[in-house]
Protein backbone atom coordinates (compact mmCIF):
# COMPACT_ATOMS: atom_id res chain seq x y z
CA UNK A 1 0.00 0.00 0.00
CA UNK A 2 1.21 3.49 -0.87
CA UNK A 3 0.39 6.65 1.06
CA UNK A 4 0.36 10.40 0.46
CA UNK A 5 -0.44 13.39 2.67
CA UNK A 6 -1.66 16.95 2.59
CA UNK A 7 -0.83 20.07 4.55
CA UNK A 8 -4.19 21.86 4.61
CA UNK A 9 -3.81 25.41 5.94
CA UNK A 10 -7.26 27.03 6.09
CA UNK A 11 -8.79 30.23 7.42
CA UNK A 12 -9.82 28.77 10.77
CA UNK A 13 -7.40 25.86 11.25
CA UNK A 14 -4.38 23.93 10.02
CA UNK A 15 -4.44 20.18 9.35
CA UNK A 16 -2.14 17.39 8.27
CA UNK A 17 -3.89 14.37 6.76
CA UNK A 18 -2.52 11.03 5.51
CA UNK A 19 -4.39 9.09 2.80
CA UNK A 20 -3.85 5.65 1.33
CA UNK A 21 -3.79 5.02 -2.43
CA UNK A 22 -7.58 4.46 -2.37
CA UNK A 23 -8.19 7.92 -0.91
CA UNK A 24 -9.04 6.69 2.59
CA UNK A 25 -8.00 8.84 5.56
CA UNK A 26 -5.37 6.97 7.59
CA UNK A 27 -4.37 9.62 10.13
CA UNK A 28 -4.94 13.32 10.73
CA UNK A 29 -4.50 16.13 13.21
CA UNK A 30 -6.11 19.56 13.29
CA UNK A 31 -5.34 22.76 15.19
CA UNK A 32 -7.57 25.84 15.29
CA UNK A 33 -6.20 29.32 14.57
CA UNK A 34 -6.94 32.51 16.46
CA UNK A 35 -8.70 35.18 14.42
CA UNK A 36 -7.20 38.60 15.16
CA UNK A 37 -9.75 41.40 14.68
CA UNK A 38 -8.05 44.74 15.45
CA UNK A 39 -11.08 46.72 14.30
CA UNK A 40 -14.31 46.36 12.33
CA UNK A 41 -12.57 46.14 8.93
CA UNK A 42 -9.43 44.13 9.75
CA UNK A 43 -8.86 40.37 9.92
CA UNK A 44 -5.35 39.10 10.65
CA UNK A 45 -3.52 35.84 11.33
CA UNK A 46 -0.26 35.36 13.19
CA UNK A 47 2.20 33.80 10.67
CA UNK A 48 4.21 32.20 13.49
CA UNK A 49 1.07 30.56 14.84
CA UNK A 50 0.31 29.24 11.35
CA UNK A 51 3.81 27.80 11.03
CA UNK A 52 3.82 26.29 14.52
CA UNK A 53 0.37 24.78 13.97
CA UNK A 54 1.57 23.05 10.79
CA UNK A 55 4.64 21.65 12.54
CA UNK A 56 2.52 20.48 15.45
CA UNK A 57 -0.01 18.77 13.15
CA UNK A 58 2.78 16.92 11.33
CA UNK A 59 4.42 15.88 14.61
CA UNK A 60 1.12 14.58 16.04
CA UNK A 61 0.35 12.56 12.91
CA UNK A 62 3.88 11.16 12.89
CA UNK A 63 3.11 9.59 16.29
CA UNK A 64 0.21 7.64 14.72
CA UNK A 65 1.62 7.04 11.23
CA UNK A 66 5.36 7.38 10.54
CA UNK A 67 5.54 9.98 7.80
CA UNK A 68 8.68 8.45 6.32
CA UNK A 69 6.29 5.91 4.78
CA UNK A 70 4.70 8.61 2.60
CA UNK A 71 5.30 8.83 -1.14
CA UNK A 72 4.55 12.54 -1.46
CA UNK A 73 3.00 15.59 0.18
CA UNK A 74 0.70 18.26 -1.25
CA UNK A 75 -0.04 21.72 0.14
CA UNK A 76 -3.40 23.48 -0.01
CA UNK A 77 -4.10 26.84 1.59
CA UNK A 78 -6.41 29.75 2.20
CA UNK A 79 -5.89 32.00 -0.79
CA UNK A 80 -5.29 35.78 -1.13
CA UNK A 81 -4.20 36.08 2.53
CA UNK A 82 -0.90 37.93 2.30
CA UNK A 83 2.13 38.53 4.49
CA UNK A 84 5.63 39.99 4.41
CA UNK A 85 8.77 38.45 5.90
CA UNK A 86 12.53 38.89 5.97
CA UNK A 87 14.55 37.02 3.34
CA UNK A 88 17.53 36.76 5.66
CA UNK A 89 15.84 35.67 8.89
CA UNK A 90 12.60 34.12 7.65
CA UNK A 91 10.74 36.08 10.34
CA UNK A 92 7.40 37.79 9.58
CA UNK A 93 7.33 41.58 9.53
CA UNK A 94 3.64 41.91 10.41
CA UNK A 95 0.58 39.75 10.88
CA UNK A 96 -0.89 38.28 7.69
CA UNK A 97 -3.77 40.26 6.17
CA UNK A 98 -6.57 37.71 5.67
CA UNK A 99 -8.63 37.50 2.47
CA UNK A 100 -11.67 38.80 4.40
CA UNK A 101 -9.84 41.99 5.46
CA UNK A 102 -11.38 45.16 3.98
CA UNK A 103 -9.05 47.86 5.33
CA UNK A 104 -7.70 48.42 1.80
CA UNK A 105 -10.94 49.78 0.36
CA UNK A 106 -9.39 53.23 -0.25
CA UNK A 107 -6.40 51.65 -2.00
CA UNK A 108 -8.75 49.71 -4.29
CA UNK A 109 -10.62 52.91 -5.12
CA UNK A 110 -7.27 54.50 -5.97
CA UNK A 111 -6.33 51.58 -8.25
CA UNK A 112 -9.61 51.93 -10.16
CA UNK A 113 -8.66 55.50 -11.05
CA UNK A 114 -5.35 54.55 -12.74
CA UNK A 115 -6.51 54.38 -16.34
CA UNK A 116 -3.19 53.19 -17.73
CA UNK A 117 -3.49 50.00 -15.65
CA UNK A 118 -7.07 49.06 -16.53
CA UNK A 119 -5.98 46.88 -19.46
CA UNK A 120 -3.26 45.26 -17.35
CA UNK A 121 -5.70 44.40 -14.57
CA UNK A 122 -8.06 42.87 -17.14
CA UNK A 123 -5.31 40.33 -17.96
CA UNK A 124 -5.59 38.94 -14.41
CA UNK A 125 -9.22 37.82 -14.77
CA UNK A 126 -10.09 39.57 -11.50
CA UNK A 127 -11.93 42.75 -10.52
CA UNK A 128 -10.20 45.28 -8.29
CA UNK A 129 -11.35 44.38 -4.77
CA UNK A 130 -10.02 44.16 -1.22
CA UNK A 131 -10.30 40.36 -1.55
CA UNK A 132 -7.10 40.04 -3.58
CA UNK A 133 -3.46 40.31 -2.56
CA UNK A 134 -2.24 43.41 -4.35
CA UNK A 135 -3.98 45.96 -2.13
CA UNK A 136 -2.72 44.10 0.94
CA UNK A 137 0.85 44.34 -0.37
CA UNK A 138 0.44 48.07 -1.00
CA UNK A 139 -0.98 48.57 2.50
CA UNK A 140 1.98 46.77 4.07
CA UNK A 141 4.45 48.79 1.99
CA UNK A 142 2.82 52.07 2.98
CA UNK A 143 2.06 51.47 6.64
CA UNK A 144 4.55 49.09 8.24
CA UNK A 145 8.00 50.46 9.12
CA UNK A 146 9.57 46.99 9.24
CA UNK A 147 8.38 46.30 5.69
CA UNK A 148 9.77 49.61 4.45
CA UNK A 149 13.12 48.93 6.14
CA UNK A 150 13.31 45.41 4.67
CA UNK A 151 12.57 46.82 1.24
CA UNK A 152 15.36 49.40 1.50
CA UNK A 153 17.78 46.61 2.46
CA UNK A 154 16.61 44.24 -0.30
CA UNK A 155 15.50 41.85 2.44
CA UNK A 156 11.77 41.67 1.67
CA UNK A 157 9.52 38.76 0.71
CA UNK A 158 5.83 39.00 -0.01
CA UNK A 159 3.71 35.91 -0.40
CA UNK A 160 0.46 34.12 0.06
CA UNK A 161 0.25 31.38 2.70
CA UNK A 162 1.57 28.66 0.37
CA UNK A 163 4.70 30.76 -0.19
CA UNK A 164 5.17 31.23 3.54
CA UNK A 165 4.88 27.47 4.20
CA UNK A 166 7.22 26.61 1.33
CA UNK A 167 9.78 29.19 2.48
CA UNK A 168 9.78 27.78 6.01
CA UNK A 169 10.04 24.19 4.75
CA UNK A 170 12.41 24.53 1.78
CA UNK A 171 14.01 27.98 1.98
CA UNK A 172 12.72 28.71 -1.54
CA UNK A 173 10.57 31.75 -2.35
CA UNK A 174 8.03 30.22 -4.74
CA UNK A 175 4.29 29.98 -5.34
CA UNK A 176 2.06 28.03 -7.69
CA UNK A 177 -0.06 29.33 -10.55
CA UNK A 178 -3.39 28.91 -8.73
CA UNK A 179 -2.32 31.09 -5.81
CA UNK A 180 -0.54 33.59 -8.06
CA UNK A 181 -3.73 33.94 -10.08
CA UNK A 182 -5.43 35.38 -6.96
CA UNK A 183 -3.06 38.30 -6.44
CA UNK A 184 -4.34 40.68 -9.18
CA UNK A 185 -0.76 40.75 -10.48
CA UNK A 186 -0.44 37.67 -12.75
CA UNK A 187 -1.20 37.44 -16.46
CA UNK A 188 -3.56 34.47 -16.91
CA UNK A 189 -2.16 33.71 -20.37
CA UNK A 190 1.58 33.96 -19.79
CA UNK A 191 1.48 32.92 -16.10
CA UNK A 192 4.00 35.69 -15.33
CA UNK A 193 3.88 38.71 -13.07
CA UNK A 194 2.62 41.81 -14.90
CA UNK A 195 5.67 44.10 -14.94
CA UNK A 196 3.74 47.28 -15.76
CA UNK A 197 1.56 46.90 -12.67
CA UNK A 198 4.62 46.33 -10.49
CA UNK A 199 6.50 49.28 -11.97
CA UNK A 200 3.69 51.82 -11.73
CA UNK A 201 2.73 50.77 -8.21
CA UNK A 202 6.39 50.51 -7.14
CA UNK A 203 6.15 46.92 -5.95
CA UNK A 204 9.65 45.38 -6.05
CA UNK A 205 9.55 42.33 -8.31
CA UNK A 206 12.37 40.67 -6.38
CA UNK A 207 10.11 40.60 -3.32
CA UNK A 208 7.62 38.34 -5.09
CA UNK A 209 7.88 34.55 -5.33
CA UNK A 210 8.77 32.65 -8.49
CA UNK A 211 5.66 31.15 -10.12
CA UNK A 212 5.68 27.36 -10.64
CA UNK A 213 3.15 24.79 -11.95
CA UNK A 214 0.72 23.34 -9.39
CA UNK A 215 2.17 19.85 -9.85
CA UNK A 216 5.93 20.27 -9.54
CA UNK A 217 8.72 19.09 -7.24
CA UNK A 218 9.00 21.93 -4.73
CA UNK A 219 11.61 20.19 -2.58
CA UNK A 220 11.42 18.93 0.98
CA UNK A 221 12.63 19.29 4.56
CA UNK A 222 14.77 16.71 6.30
CA UNK A 223 13.88 17.46 9.91
CA UNK A 224 10.10 17.99 9.61
CA UNK A 225 9.12 16.05 6.47
CA UNK A 226 11.82 13.34 6.60
CA UNK A 227 12.79 14.29 3.02
CA UNK A 228 9.36 13.31 1.61
CA UNK A 229 8.93 15.57 -1.47
CA UNK A 230 6.29 18.29 -1.77
CA UNK A 231 5.01 17.70 -5.31
CA UNK A 232 1.78 19.70 -5.50
CA UNK A 233 0.53 23.10 -4.34
CA UNK A 234 -3.05 24.22 -4.97
CA UNK A 235 -5.13 27.04 -3.53
CA UNK A 236 -7.92 25.56 -1.44
CA UNK A 237 -10.76 25.99 -3.95
CA UNK A 238 -8.70 24.64 -6.83
CA UNK A 239 -7.73 21.70 -4.62
CA UNK A 240 -11.42 21.10 -3.96
CA UNK A 241 -12.17 21.23 -7.70
CA UNK A 242 -9.39 18.68 -8.29
CA UNK A 243 -10.50 16.55 -5.34
CA UNK A 244 -14.06 16.44 -6.71
CA UNK A 245 -12.62 15.08 -9.97
CA UNK A 246 -13.92 18.12 -11.85
CA UNK A 247 -11.23 17.71 -14.49
CA UNK A 248 -13.46 18.06 -17.57
CA UNK A 249 -14.75 21.31 -19.00
CA UNK A 250 -18.26 21.91 -17.64
CA UNK A 251 -17.76 20.06 -14.34
CA UNK A 252 -18.90 22.22 -11.39
CA UNK A 253 -18.51 22.10 -7.62
CA UNK A 254 -19.50 24.27 -4.67
CA UNK A 255 -17.65 24.31 -1.35
CA UNK A 256 -19.42 25.29 1.87
CA UNK A 257 -16.84 26.49 4.36
CA UNK A 258 -16.06 29.83 5.98
CA UNK A 259 -17.28 31.23 2.67
CA UNK A 260 -18.81 29.56 -0.38
CA UNK A 261 -16.83 28.97 -3.54
CA UNK A 262 -18.29 27.61 -6.75
CA UNK A 263 -15.93 26.69 -9.60
CA UNK A 264 -16.56 25.27 -13.02
CA UNK A 265 -13.75 23.84 -15.14
CA UNK A 266 -13.37 25.67 -18.47
CA UNK A 267 -10.50 23.50 -19.74
CA UNK A 268 -7.72 25.23 -21.69
CA UNK A 269 -9.94 28.26 -22.37
CA UNK A 270 -9.97 31.44 -20.32
CA UNK A 271 -13.63 32.44 -20.04
CA UNK A 272 -14.06 36.09 -19.09
CA UNK A 273 -17.21 36.74 -17.11
CA UNK A 274 -19.91 39.26 -17.93
CA UNK A 275 -21.76 38.36 -14.74
CA UNK A 276 -19.49 39.12 -11.82
CA UNK A 277 -17.43 35.93 -11.74
CA UNK A 278 -13.65 35.47 -11.68
CA UNK A 279 -11.42 33.85 -14.28
CA UNK A 280 -8.73 31.81 -12.56
CA UNK A 281 -6.23 29.00 -13.06
CA UNK A 282 -7.68 25.61 -12.07
CA UNK A 283 -4.34 23.75 -12.06
CA UNK A 284 -1.24 23.07 -14.13
CA UNK A 285 0.90 19.96 -14.34
CA UNK A 286 4.58 20.55 -15.08
CA UNK A 287 5.14 20.25 -18.82
CA UNK A 288 1.44 20.71 -19.65
CA UNK A 289 -0.75 23.67 -20.52
CA UNK A 290 -2.74 25.22 -17.66
CA UNK A 291 -6.41 24.42 -17.14
CA UNK A 292 -8.72 27.28 -16.21
CA UNK A 293 -11.93 27.81 -14.26
CA UNK A 294 -14.69 30.32 -13.65
CA UNK A 295 -15.23 31.04 -9.98
CA UNK A 296 -17.88 32.65 -7.86
CA UNK A 297 -16.86 33.65 -4.33
CA UNK A 298 -19.06 34.32 -1.32
CA UNK A 299 -17.32 35.80 1.71
CA UNK A 300 -19.61 34.65 4.51
CA UNK A 301 -21.24 31.21 4.73
CA UNK A 302 -20.19 29.03 7.67
CA UNK A 303 -18.78 32.21 9.22
CA UNK A 304 -22.39 33.39 9.65
CA UNK A 305 -23.11 30.34 11.82
CA UNK A 306 -20.01 31.20 13.88
CA UNK A 307 -21.46 34.71 14.22
CA UNK A 308 -24.68 33.25 15.63
CA UNK A 309 -22.58 31.30 18.12
CA UNK A 310 -19.91 33.82 19.10
CA UNK A 311 -21.56 37.21 18.67
CA UNK A 312 -25.26 36.59 19.33
CA UNK A 313 -24.90 33.51 21.57
CA UNK A 314 -27.98 31.99 19.95
CA UNK A 315 -26.26 28.59 19.87
CA UNK A 316 -23.45 27.07 21.93
CA UNK A 317 -22.03 24.88 19.16
CA UNK A 318 -22.18 25.41 15.39
CA UNK A 319 -23.66 21.92 14.99
CA UNK A 320 -26.78 23.05 16.87
CA UNK A 321 -27.92 25.41 14.12
CA UNK A 322 -29.75 22.76 12.08
CA UNK A 323 -31.86 21.55 15.00
CA UNK A 324 -32.75 25.12 15.92
CA UNK A 325 -33.67 25.99 12.33
CA UNK A 326 -35.78 22.86 11.97
CA UNK A 327 -37.90 23.77 15.00
CA UNK A 328 -39.90 26.13 12.77
CA UNK A 329 -41.64 25.20 9.53
CA UNK A 330 -40.10 28.04 7.48
CA UNK A 331 -38.13 31.27 7.78
CA UNK A 332 -41.09 33.30 9.07
CA UNK A 333 -40.51 35.69 6.15
CA UNK A 334 -37.08 36.68 7.54
CA UNK A 335 -34.13 37.12 5.17
CA UNK A 336 -30.52 37.59 6.19
CA UNK A 337 -27.75 38.97 3.96
CA UNK A 338 -24.34 38.35 5.59
CA UNK A 339 -22.48 41.19 3.89
CA UNK A 340 -20.05 41.56 6.79
CA UNK A 341 -17.17 42.20 4.37
CA UNK A 342 -19.31 43.68 1.62
CA UNK A 343 -20.65 41.49 -1.16
CA UNK A 344 -18.38 39.38 -3.36
CA UNK A 345 -19.60 37.59 -6.52
CA UNK A 346 -21.62 38.51 -8.44
CA UNK A 347 -22.19 41.95 -6.88
CA UNK A 348 -18.68 43.18 -5.94
CA UNK A 349 -20.02 45.87 -3.64
CA UNK A 350 -17.55 46.51 -0.83
CA UNK A 351 -19.86 49.13 0.73
CA UNK A 352 -22.76 46.71 1.32
CA UNK A 353 -23.35 45.61 4.90
CA UNK A 354 -25.24 42.80 6.58
CA UNK A 355 -28.99 43.12 7.01
CA UNK A 356 -31.72 41.09 8.72
CA UNK A 357 -35.08 42.04 7.24
CA UNK A 358 -38.72 41.05 7.71
CA UNK A 359 -38.70 40.96 11.52
CA UNK A 360 -42.03 41.02 13.38
CA UNK A 361 -43.16 40.24 16.94
CA UNK A 362 -43.63 36.67 15.70
CA UNK A 363 -39.94 36.31 14.84
CA UNK A 364 -37.68 34.27 17.11
CA UNK A 365 -34.16 32.86 17.18
CA UNK A 366 -35.23 29.75 15.24
CA UNK A 367 -36.38 31.91 12.32
CA UNK A 368 -33.07 33.78 12.44
CA UNK A 369 -31.11 30.51 12.42
CA UNK A 370 -33.11 29.31 9.43
CA UNK A 371 -32.59 32.61 7.61
CA UNK A 372 -28.84 32.32 8.18
CA UNK A 373 -28.72 28.84 6.65
CA UNK A 374 -30.94 29.85 3.74
CA UNK A 375 -28.67 32.83 3.01
CA UNK A 376 -25.92 30.35 2.13
CA UNK A 377 -28.18 28.67 -0.44
CA UNK A 378 -29.32 31.96 -1.99
CA UNK A 379 -25.77 33.27 -2.35
CA UNK A 380 -24.68 29.99 -3.96
CA UNK A 381 -27.65 30.15 -6.33
CA UNK A 382 -26.44 33.55 -7.55
CA UNK A 383 -23.06 32.02 -8.36
CA UNK A 384 -24.51 29.10 -10.35
CA UNK A 385 -26.92 31.39 -12.21
CA UNK A 386 -24.00 33.61 -13.28
CA UNK A 387 -21.97 30.57 -14.38
CA UNK A 388 -24.74 29.30 -16.59
CA UNK A 389 -25.04 32.72 -18.23
CA UNK A 390 -21.27 32.97 -18.83
CA UNK A 391 -20.73 29.44 -20.13
CA UNK A 392 -24.04 28.82 -21.87
CA UNK A 393 -24.18 25.48 -20.02
CA UNK A 394 -27.17 24.41 -17.93
CA UNK A 395 -25.70 22.20 -15.23
CA UNK A 396 -27.56 18.98 -14.44
CA UNK A 397 -25.94 18.53 -11.05
CA UNK A 398 -23.47 20.16 -8.68
CA UNK A 399 -20.83 18.38 -6.57
CA UNK A 400 -20.64 19.75 -3.03
CA UNK A 401 -18.16 19.59 -0.18
CA UNK A 402 -17.16 21.42 2.97
CA UNK A 403 -18.24 21.35 6.60
CA UNK A 404 -21.79 22.57 5.95
CA UNK A 405 -22.60 19.59 3.70
CA UNK A 406 -23.40 17.68 6.90
CA UNK A 407 -26.40 20.01 7.34
CA UNK A 408 -29.22 18.10 5.66
CA UNK A 409 -31.68 20.99 5.95
CA UNK A 410 -29.32 23.30 4.09
CA UNK A 411 -28.48 20.74 1.41
CA UNK A 412 -32.14 20.00 0.64
CA UNK A 413 -32.97 23.70 0.52
CA UNK A 414 -29.93 24.23 -1.73
CA UNK A 415 -31.15 21.56 -4.15
CA UNK A 416 -34.59 23.19 -4.15
CA UNK A 417 -33.22 26.67 -4.88
CA UNK A 418 -30.75 25.38 -7.49
CA UNK A 419 -33.45 23.16 -9.02
CA UNK A 420 -30.62 20.67 -9.48
CA UNK A 421 -29.37 17.44 -8.01
CA UNK A 422 -26.47 17.96 -5.64
CA UNK A 423 -23.97 15.23 -4.82
CA UNK A 424 -21.56 14.83 -1.93
CA UNK A 425 -18.64 12.43 -1.65
CA UNK A 426 -18.01 9.80 1.00
CA UNK A 427 -14.86 11.56 2.12
CA UNK A 428 -15.24 14.93 3.86
CA UNK A 429 -11.62 15.95 3.34
CA UNK A 430 -12.01 16.80 -0.35
CA UNK A 431 -9.70 19.84 -0.35
CA UNK A 432 -6.88 18.01 1.40
CA UNK A 433 -7.46 14.96 -0.78
CA UNK A 434 -7.21 17.09 -3.93
CA UNK A 435 -3.78 18.48 -3.04
CA UNK A 436 -2.48 15.17 -1.73
CA UNK A 437 -3.76 13.14 -4.68
CA UNK A 438 -2.33 15.70 -7.13
CA UNK A 439 1.07 15.25 -5.48
CA UNK A 440 0.77 11.45 -5.70
CA UNK A 441 -0.40 11.37 -9.34
CA UNK A 442 2.41 13.73 -10.36
CA UNK A 443 5.14 11.83 -8.54
CA UNK A 444 3.84 8.47 -9.80
CA UNK A 445 3.52 9.83 -13.36
CA UNK A 446 -0.09 8.66 -13.48
CA UNK A 447 -2.84 10.21 -15.64
CA UNK A 448 -5.01 12.75 -13.84
CA UNK A 449 -8.08 10.70 -14.75
CA UNK A 450 -6.99 8.33 -11.97
CA UNK A 451 -8.40 10.93 -9.56
CA UNK A 452 -11.70 9.12 -10.03
CA UNK A 453 -10.27 6.15 -8.12
CA UNK A 454 -10.04 8.17 -4.90
CA UNK A 455 -13.67 9.24 -4.44
CA UNK A 456 -17.03 7.55 -3.90
CA UNK A 457 -20.42 9.26 -4.00
CA UNK A 458 -22.03 9.38 -0.55
CA UNK A 459 -25.29 11.34 -0.56
CA UNK A 460 -27.45 13.22 -3.01
CA UNK A 461 -30.39 15.58 -2.76
CA UNK A 462 -33.02 16.23 -5.43
CA UNK A 463 -35.22 19.32 -5.81
CA UNK A 464 -38.62 18.99 -4.20
CA UNK A 465 -40.07 22.50 -4.04
CA UNK A 466 -43.01 24.03 -5.85
CA UNK A 467 -41.70 26.41 -8.54
CA UNK A 468 -44.03 29.19 -7.39
CA UNK A 469 -42.71 28.94 -3.84
CA UNK A 470 -39.12 28.93 -5.12
CA UNK A 471 -39.73 32.07 -7.18
CA UNK A 472 -41.27 33.77 -4.15
CA UNK A 473 -38.23 32.99 -2.01
CA UNK A 474 -35.77 34.24 -4.65
CA UNK A 475 -37.78 37.43 -5.17
CA UNK A 476 -37.68 38.18 -1.44
CA UNK A 477 -33.95 37.43 -1.34
CA UNK A 478 -33.36 39.95 -4.12
CA UNK A 479 -35.23 42.58 -2.10
CA UNK A 480 -33.01 41.83 0.90
CA UNK A 481 -29.89 42.18 -1.26
CA UNK A 482 -31.07 45.62 -2.40
CA UNK A 483 -31.42 46.65 1.27
CA UNK A 484 -27.84 45.54 2.01
CA UNK A 485 -26.58 47.66 -0.88
CA UNK A 486 -28.46 50.73 0.34
CA UNK A 487 -26.66 50.84 3.68
CA UNK A 488 -24.12 53.49 2.65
Amino acid sequence: MKYFASIDQGTTSSRFIVFDEKGKVIAKHQQELKQHLPNEVSVEHDPIEIWESIKNCIEEVDKKFPINQLSSIGITNQRETTLAWSKSTGEPLHNALVWQDTRTQDICHELKQINELSEEFSKTGLPIATYFSISKILWLLRNINEVQKARSENDLCFGTIDSWILYKLTGKHVTDVTNASRTLMMDLKTLNWLDKILEILDIPKNSLPEIKPSMFNYGSNEEILKNIPITAVLGDQQASLFGQNCLTSGDVKNTYGTGCFALTNTGPDIVHSNNGLLSTVAYQREGSEPQYALEGSVSIAGAAVQWLRDNLNIIDESSEVETLAMSVKDNGDIYFVPAFSGLFSPHWDETARGVLVGLTRFSNKSHIARAVLESVAYQSFELLESMEKDTGIIFDSVKVDGGMVDNNLLMQFQSDIFEKKIISQEINEITALGAGAASYLYLSELPLENMNDFITQSSSWNPNMDSKQRSHYISKWNKAISKAKQWT
